[in-house]
């Protein structure tokens, strides 16, 4: 750990000096409590440094918690070996996926399946409990739950340590979540205006607790938290389905972990109530068990918290870019990803280029310098990648 300034703490062994400069900026603002704590994974963002974790007093900063409101990630480990899937395709497995989830920017369900209903019907509840119509935002809600979306998003089947067979996933709250963030943000800037108050950066923009639309924005914005949680669910139900299909027998589920890494909510640090928004990091309070995927073809972890206090009990929630993804394309081939996804069974297109492992920070570095924030529980490697475009 290393203390930048009395506001800002860093855990990033690779840090970028554009990337430290905006978590300073950040860290600055006045309603920051008691200061920022930035992740190994730190990478410039929107606003606020992706990897920041933010406690902030009486204020909110829209797009500090993150376009994608309750983006994260849930593990399913099996009874299943690895022994168990000798000899079988796993280019079978992997297209039963493909076929059971939509994938790709924009894709969605043509109809609400059984195991989507109750939370189809749960999310209608609560819209109506927050006083809003999701489908101002996004007509087709309902069925963009169950539905991955594309960039870094992905579903894996892994193995630990010990050979056992997990499942694994990435996604948050699709387009509607998006809609709701990027709204709110503006709403944020314009009251900026209308203040008249000046910002280091227009979406540091913030809104004020006790307002009418703070109290919106935090409504929305716990409804899509519920999404995105919701979605990952539904997802890895119909994973597990496709697993027990192509096994021929059932899936016997030893655990399951379901984790936000872009969110805000209340929580208690160095002896005030603040919000604490973590826009790309997941809680690690002391024994709480978290995910910290790396890109395609390196590993994973799941993990459990130590409940570091300066780092606000938080933890890195991956690898983190180190190449934009217009950089990545440019400096990586075809034939350099094939073999990064050596041993690994995926959909072998250069659409997947940007998200190629190299264009990502390294994984194990990343973990050594979060030493003193998770203890790693298992260890997985994928065998299985699938991915949108």
């Amino acid at each position: 750990m290393r203390k930048i300034t009395d506001r800002l703490f860093s855990w990033a062994s690779i840090l970028e000096q554009n990337t430290e400069d905006q978590a300073r900026t950040t860290a600055g603002m006045p309603f920051i409590h008691p200061h920022l704590a930035l992740m190994p994974d730190a990478h410039l963002g929107l606003g606020a440094t992706v990897g920041s974790v933010i406690p902030t007093l009486g204020a909110v900063m829209p797009a500090a918690v993150g376009v994608d409101i309750g983006c994260g990630m849930i593990a399913v480990e099996t009874g299943f070996m690895a022994s168990d899937l000798a000899g079988r395709d796993l280019a079978e497995l992997r297209q039963q996926i493909e076929r059971a989830v939509p994938l790709s920017a924009g894709a969605y369900n043509r109809k609400i399946v059984a195991t989507a209903e109750p939370r189809v019907a749960e999310l209608e509840g609560l819209a109506e409990t927050a006083g809003f119509d999701p489908a101002s935002y996004a007509g087709n809600w309902r069925h963009q739950l169950g539905s991955l979306g594309s960039g870094n998003h992905f579903i894996e089947v892994s193995l630990d340590e010990t050979e056992r067979v997990w499942l694994f996933l990435h996604s948050g709250s699709r387009g509607v979540g998006n809609k709701i963030a990027a709204k709110h943000i503006r709403v944020a800037q314009d009251l900026m205006k209308k203040w008249w108050i000046d910002l280091p950066d227009r979406d540091l923009a913030y809104l004020v607790e006790g307002t009418k639309e703070f109290e919106r924005y935090i409504a929305e914005l716990r409804w899509a938290q519920r999404f995105a949680l919701l979605n990952r669910e539904e997802m890895m139900d119909r994973v597990v389905r496709q697993l027990a299909e192509w096994m021929g027998e059932p899936v016997v589920e030893l655990s399951r972990v379901n984790c936000h890494h872009n969110f805000t909510q209340r929580e208690k640090h160095f002896g005030k109530e603040v919000w604490l928004s973590r826009k790309g990091a997941i809680s690690a309070r002391a024994g709480e068990p978290g995910l910290i995927p790396g890109s395609m073809g390196t590993a994973s972890y799941v993990v459990a918290g130590l409940g570091n206090p300066v780092a606000l009990e938080s933890s890195p929630h991956g690898a983190g870019r180190a190449f934009s993804r217009s950089a990545a394309r440019k400096a990586f081939t075809h034939e350099q990803l094939r073999e990064a996804m050596k041993g690994i069974e995926f959909r072998d297109t250069d659409a997947f280029l940007d998200e190629i492992p190299a264009a990502y920070k390294d994984i194990d570095r990343v973990m050594a310098d979060a030493a003193d924030l998770v203890e790693v529980v298992h260890t997985l490697r994928q065998i299985v990648n699938v991915k949108g475009d």
